[in-house]
C-alpha cells in the first residue's frame, strides 16, 4: 500500500508552502493572466520589496491613470473598481506608511483626490463608492498625526480645494481627528474659506472637533437654531460647558416661530400654529430642567412623555431616579398605562422588549381583536410567548 501523505489538500497558507517557492509563482502568473487587479497586487507586492519610494511611484502610476480616465464604469465594473482602490490604499497605509509617513500621506491626498472623478463616472446605487472613502477616512488624519508638520499641510490645502467632500470625511474619521489636529487645520483656513455654506460646515465640524464651543456657534445660522433638532444639539453643548442660561435660550428659540425658523413651524406664517417639536428637542429640554434644579419638572415631564409614546430609554430614565421600592410602583403603573394604551402594536412592542413577557400575554388576551389583526411584529411576539403563554401565542396566529 502505498504511503499516505501527510499534506493535506485544504487550501490555506500552511498547506501551499509545500509547493514551493517557484510553482507558487507560476501558478500566480498564470492567474493573474484574466485578473488585472492582480496583476497589480502582485506589482505592488514586488515594488514594497524593492523599498518605499518605488512603492510610492508604483502606486502614484495607478493613480494617475484611474485621475485621467474618462470611461463611464458601470455596475457590474463597480466591484472590481472599488477592490483595486481598496488594494492600493492598503498599501499606502500598511507597507509605505511604516517606511515613509510623510511620503504617504501625500499619495493618499492624492488617493482621496479621486472621490469626484470617480463619483461622476461610475455607477453607484448602492453607495458603496462613498462608503469606502468613508471607510477610509480615520486613516487619513490617523496618518496627518503621525506625518508631520509639512507634511499636514498638503491635507490642510486639500481641506481648502474640496470643503464639501472633506467635511464629510472630518465627520466619518470619527476620534482619528484629535482636538489639535482640528485646531491646526482651523488655523490654516482663512476668512475665504467660510464664505460658502460648504465652507462654514467644513469648518463647524473641524470646531466640533477641536472642542471650540463658540466657534461652533458662531456657525450656526439663525434659521438652523429654528430647528428642534439644531436647538436640542445646541443645548446639549451648552449644558455639558455648564451655560444653562444660554440652554435655555436656545430651545426656546425653536419655541418662538420667526420668519428665520419658518420652515420648522405647522404653517408658512408665525401666526400659524407652534414648532414641530421633536424628541430630541424634549429630550434636552428635560436635561435642562435637570441643570437648573427642576428635579420634580423634569421627572413629570419624563412620565408624560412614557405616557404618550411608551418609550422604554424615557421610562427607565424615570425609574432610575426614584427612590427604592417607588420603582416597582412605577414600574407596574407603567405596564397597566400600557395595557389600556389605544396603540395596541406600540404597547405590545414596549412589553416585548422591555421584556414583560407576562404583561404582553395578558394584552392578547384581553385584546384579542386587536392581536389577530395582521401586522409585521406579529409572528415574532408569537414565538417568544409560545411556550410559556400558549394561548396568547395562538391568538397571535402562531403555528408549531
Amino acid at each position: 500500500m502505498a504511503r499516505q501523505s501527510r499534506i493535506s489538500t485544504r487550501l490555506s497558507a500552511a498547506s501551499l508552502v509545500h509547493l514551493g517557492a517557484p510553482r507558487l509563482a507560476d501558478l500566480l502568473i498564470e492567474a493573474g493572466a484574466g485578473n488585472a487587479n492582480l496583476k497589480r497586487r502582485l506589482r505592488l507586492e514586488l515594488a514594497a520589496e524593492a523599498g518605499p519610494e518605488v512603492l510610492a511611484l508604483e502606486i502614484d502610476k495607478r493613480l494617475t491613470a484611474l485621475a485621467a480616465a474618462r470611461t463611464r464604469v458601470s455596475w457590474r465594473k463597480r466591484g472590481e473598481l472599488i477592490e483595486d482602490l481598496e488594494a492600493h490604499r492598503r498599501m499606502i497605509v500598511e507597507r509605505l506608511a511604516p517606511e515613509a509617513p510623510a511620503e504617504a500621506l501625500a499619495v493618499l491626498v492624492r488617493w482621496f483626490d479621486l472621490y469626484p472623478g470617480l463619483a461622476a463616472r461610475v455607477k453607484d446605487t448602492k453607495g458603496e463608492l462613498v462608503v469606502g472613502f468613508e471607510t477610509a477616512a480615520p486613516d487619513l488624519f490617523a496618518l496627518a498625526e503621525t506625518a508631520g508638520e509639512g507634511a499636514a499641510r498638503e491635507l490642510s490645502d486639500a481641506l481648502r480645494r474640496r470643503p464639501q467632500d472633506y467635511g464629510r470625511w472630518i465627520a466619518a474619521a470619527g476620534d482619528a481627528v484629535s482636538p489639535d489636529l482640528a485646531r491646526s487645520f482651523l488655523a490654516s483656513l482663512d476668512a475665504a474659506s467660510r464664505k460658502t455654506p460648504a465652507g462654514r460646515n467644513l469648518v463647524r465640524r473641524l470646531a466640533d472637533k477641536a472642542e471650540d464651543l463658540d466657534l461652533w456657534l458662531s456657525l450656526v445660522t439663525p434659521e438652523q437654531a429654528g430647528s428642534p433638532d439644531i436647538a436640542a444639539d445646541i443645548a446639549r453643548r451648552l449644558l455639558a460647558a455648564g451655560r444653562v442660561i444660554e440652554a435655555r435660550a436656545a430651545l426656546e428659540t425653536a419655541l418662538s416661530p420667526s420668519p428665520s425658523n419658518r420652515r420648522w413651524t405647522f404653517g408658512h406664517s408665525p401666526k400659524e400654529g407652534a414648532p414641530r417639536l421633536t424628541p430630541a428637542w424634549e429630550a434636552a429640554s428635560i436635561d435642562l430642567l435637570d441643570a437648573e434644579g427642576r428635579r420634580d419638572e423634569a421627572q413629570a415631564l419624563r412620565w408624560e412623555l412614557f405616557e404618550r409614546d411608551l418609550s422604554a430609554p424615557v421610562l427607565r430614565d424615570y425609574l432610575a431616579r426614584l427612590p427604592d421600592f417607588d420603582d416597582v410602583e412605577a414600574l407596574d403603573r407603567a405596564f397597566a398605562h400600557a395595557a389600556v394604551h389605544p396603540d395596541f402594536e406600540a404597547a405590545m412592542r414596549f412589553l416585548m422588549d422591555w421584556p414583560a413577557h407576562r404583561e404582553a400575554a395578558g394584552l392578547v388576551l384581553a385584546r384579542p381583536r386587536e392581536a389577530r389583526a395582521a401586522r409585521s411584529m406579529g409572528a415574532d411576539w408569537a414565538a417568544r410567548l409560545a411556550q410559556r403563554y400558549p394561548e396568547a401565542a395562538e391568538i397571535l396566529g402562531y403555528q408549531a
